[in-house]
């Protein structure tokens, strides 16, 4: 039966309890993670959200009903314990923050029982992720998971201290907004005040920011919730969490410069990991060109070499019609991997392909300086050897070549690089690499939609320099927008907003947009720039995918509280779910399910 707490108190969580404490009685309260009856003595190690204590109960110390309570006690059982703090009469535990003491009981109330759960409460947990996803009230009690939870909760109130003394408002916008179509799927809230019509849920606060700027407010930040309806993986989720904020009167090194001290700061206080100021710059053009990404991973080399030049006359077709076609032909070293087995290297190829490669060439560098290659038959002695000498391979290198359009040339090679690494064992956890990407190009081309589209959003700002090239050649246009990558992964964006009315009605007209769409998406925001608007400028993080690396994980699941699944559901509350047909009369709303094939 469960006790009530009635004139209890905690005195200290588990873990807070130190040596300094011997000789004093605490009344610790938490679950017992296990529990050994050892006949006269009961061993039991309750754990809280700090850590675990080992209580003993012996005969005499406690009466006999609290000790017969105490040979009962199971796992998951919820207890409050009151003891004197003692040094450990058994051997040192060296993993434990308490190892050196113990608390010897002389009361026990079981404040709850509990059912023996589906999965143990341990640490580095083998369970499947959908068991523990499922029953996540009782995953979240594992000590990894508290660990990055906290370690969530100390950046977020970390990041507020920063911003309030760098003279930021936190400001909250709203999250009943109204759906504007540019960009990912929009998660849609239906009125029953206005039938027929529909809310729809923020993917940013970017328009609502923009006005703050536009109001006087000059330095804004919020930690907000975000939604997108898109197809996940595993570090998407259908609701993220950014830390957004916008600055005016400022340009692009105003905006980097408090963004660097912050991450400084925080990863300082959090990890005690010395960030160098300042973090280094790469243009868009440069990244692609040597890592194949615009997120490169900057832990390990393994450059791309671009050896268009060097095989532009060769008699290998593959090489030869991706030129002609006005692609090119690049590389990659994997050093010391040479001796990699066909059967290896053909899966290399068929990874290379999911990324859109019709195959890869591949030059195996033998120990003795003979190679074996896929394509050099179709070569001179000459031509490989110039070819070999531009990638610098050496005895026992492995070079893989990808030739097709520049974009997917430096996509496959890209995605290359990183699965090598991650074979090479070359992905060091403990080691922070931050970079800026900057000068993105303002615009892409989608072939879908057979226009340009903004690579960021339409109120990017253009590089002045380029403003002339937006008529002629819009392609070439390179923004004022800037990413901050660590470690591969892109943890925020920004970029410089337009504020000058001309420019934005141009970025309108270059989009597709006549003048009468841009009012009926963005009116407000339009109208608002009538009045006086201050050049500005921000940048958003995504909270999670930050947290995810400083605390090492490889998934954003393992630091959201209640994270949904790859169909963006939640197995635990079994959210999204059909809902009673008298709340869809109340909205006007009638369900028409895709019939089955």
């Amino acid at each position: 039966m469960a006790e009530s707490m009635k004139g209890l108190k905690r005195t200290h969580r588990c873990a807070e309890v130190t040596k300094a404490e011997i000789g004093s009685t605490v009344t610790l309260m938490g679950w017992v993670q296990k529990s050994r009856n050892k006949g006269g003595i009961v061993f039991v190690d309750l754990r809280d959200r700090s850590g675990i204590m080992q209580i003993i109960f012996e005969n005499g110390d406690i009466d006999a009903e609290g000790f017969e309570k105490a040979g009962r006690l199971r796992s998951e059982f919820v207890i409050a314990v009151t003891g004197r703090v003692e040094a450990r009469s058994g051997a040192v535990n060296e993993n434990l923050a308490t190892g050196e003491i113990e608390v010897r009981a002389n009361s026990l109330r079981v404040l709850s029982e509990a059912d023996t759960p589906p999965f143990p409460i341990e640490e580095n947990s083998k369970t499947r992720e959908e068991v523990r996803l499922k029953y996540r009230y009782l995953d979240l009690r594992r000590p990894d998971l508290q660990r990055n939870i906290m370690l969530r909760s100390k950046v977020a109130v970390l990041v507020r201290q920063f911003l309030a003394n760098e003279g930021f408002l936190e400001i909250e916008t709203p999250i009943l907004n109204k759906s504007t179509p540019e960009g990912a799927r929009d998660y849609l809230v239906p009125s029953r005040v206005h039938p027929g019509s529909f809310y729809a849920l923020p993917q940013s606060p970017q328009i609502f920011k923009q006005l703050l700027m536009c109001s006087g407010y000059d330095r804004y930040f919020q930690i907000a919730k975000c939604f997108r309806d898109e197809d996940l993986r595993a570090d998407r989720q259908p609701e993220f969490t950014q830390i957004d904020m916008e600055l005016s009167f400022v340009d692009v090194d105003d905006v980097i410069d408090v963004n660097e001290r912050m991450l400084a700061f925080l990863f300082k206080e959090v990890l005690d990991v010395e960030v160098q100021l300042p973090i280094q710059r790469m243009t868009w053009k440069e990244a692609m060109n040597r890592f194949g990404s615009d997120k490169p991973d900057l832990r390990f080399g393994m450059e791309l070499t671009d050896v268009s030049e060097i095989v532009k006359g060769c008699e290998f077709a593959v090489f030869k019609n991706a030129l002609e076609a006005g692609g090119s032909v690049r590389g990659i070293n994997a050093k010391g991997q040479g001796a990699m087995p066909r059967k290896k290297i053909d899966k290399l190829v068929e990874f290379a392909k999911g990324y859109g490669a019709k195959g890869l060439a591949y030059i195996a560098m033998q120990e003795d300086g003979t190679y074996k290659s896929s394509f050099a038959k179709f070569m001179t002695e000459e031509e490989m050897k110039a070819l070999i000498d531009a990638m610098q391979g050496e005895p026992g290198d492995l070079l893989l070549f990808a030739a097709d359009k520049t974009k997917l040339v430096w996509d496959v090679l890209g995605a290359l690089r990183l699965e090598l690494a991650r074979q090479m064992d070359l992905l060091d956890k403990n080691e922070y690499r931050f970079v800026w990407i900057t000068e993105f190009p303002l615009l892409e081309w989608s072939e879908e939609e057979n226009r340009f589209t903004a690579m960021h959003h339409p109120f990017t700002m253009p590089m002045e320099e380029d403003l002339h090239l937006i008529d002629t050649d819009p392609g070439a246009v390179r923004a004022k927008a800037y990413d901050i990558v660590l470690n591969g992964n892109e943890i925020g964006g920004g970029s410089v907003r337009i504020h000058q009315d001309d420019i934005q009605e141009k970025m309108f007209e270059t989009l597709g947009f006549t003048k009468e769409q841009a009012y009926n998406q963005f009116g407000f925001l339009l109208n608002a720039f009538k009045y006086g608007v201050p050049p500005h400028a921000g940048l958003a993080y995504g909270l999670d995918r930050m947290v995810m690396l400083m605390a090492k994980e490889d998934s954003i699941r393992e630091v959201i509280a209640f994270p949904k699944v790859k169909d963006a559901s939640c197995l635990m509350s079994e959210a999204p779910n059909v809902v009673d047909k008298k709340q869809l009369e109340d909205l006007c709303i009638e369900v028409c399910l895709p019939k089955e094939e």
